[in-house]
């Protein structure tokens, strides 16, 4: 038996809880940067499955791309006040700060590209969306592996899912160049070119967001290394 403040404590128990004593919690960055990567991944497959069958969900379709996007606001204020409050962080601070706003930039993204089909009363699809929209899936799970080798500290694993997503963003301008290509030759009414102009755009613009992501870590990768 041992005595700790007024307490008799048995010995094989004082060796259990140093034993969890040993067990690190997980760091709140790390933790929340995963979370923020997971929720992308979440917002990224139901967008790429339900972009395609829209038909008269519209309004329920952009109203949980925005829970997503709102969930996403969440975690990038949780790390803003973390950073407040702690004097040593597991990266430099303005790493930690630029590469969640660079996330929070990619569910911006989604959210505002899934909200132009019910501003502008789209219910179909095409087949230039649903590639933009795979594309997107796609870098939301290399940006997924990413974060979750960083929380590791496998800095140069991180390395594969970053030249994967620059691959991917080039697809993206691709898709970009022939859709609009197709739009000026097949669609006459100028209203109707407009939205899907402005549509394909800002679904590009996301794929580069998850350019900024990459190149973000592998910034973090450079002063780490």
């Amino acid at each position: 038996m041992i005595m700790m403040d007024g307490f008799f404590f048995h010995g094989n128990f004082m060796k259990r809880g140093f034993t969890l004593m040993k067990l690190k919690k997980k760091d709140i960055f790390f933790e929340t940067l995963e979370n923020m990567a997971d929720t992308i991944v979440q917002a990224a497959d139901y967008f790429a499955q339900n972009i395609t069958t829209l038909g008269n969900n519209v309004e329920e379709f952009a109203a949980t791309m925005k829970k997503y996007e709102s969930q996403c606001d969440t975690f990038t204020h949780t790390v803003i006040k973390e950073l407040n409050k702690t004097f040593i962080t597991p990266l430099e601070r303005d790493d930690i700060m630029d590469l969640i706003t660079s996330m929070d930039d990619v569910i911006d993204g989604l959210e505002a590209s899934a909200s132009r089909f019910y501003m502008y009363n789209l219910h179909e699809s095409d087949e230039y969306i649903a590639q933009f929209a795979e594309i997107l899936r796609q870098s939301a799970y290399e940006i997924q592996k990413a974060v979750h080798l960083l929380s590791q500290k496998k800095l140069l694993a991180i390395r594969e899912y970053t030249i994967r997503l620059n691959d991917l963003e080039n697809q993206g301008d691709e898709v970009l160049r022939i859709c609009t290509k197709h739009l000026f030759e097949t669609v006459t009414d100028p209203i109707e070119l407009i939205k899907r102009k402005e549509l394909y755009e800002r679904l590009e613009t996301t794929t580069d967001k998850c350019e900024d992501v990459a190149n973000m870590l592998e910034s973090i990768i450079m002063r780490n290394s």
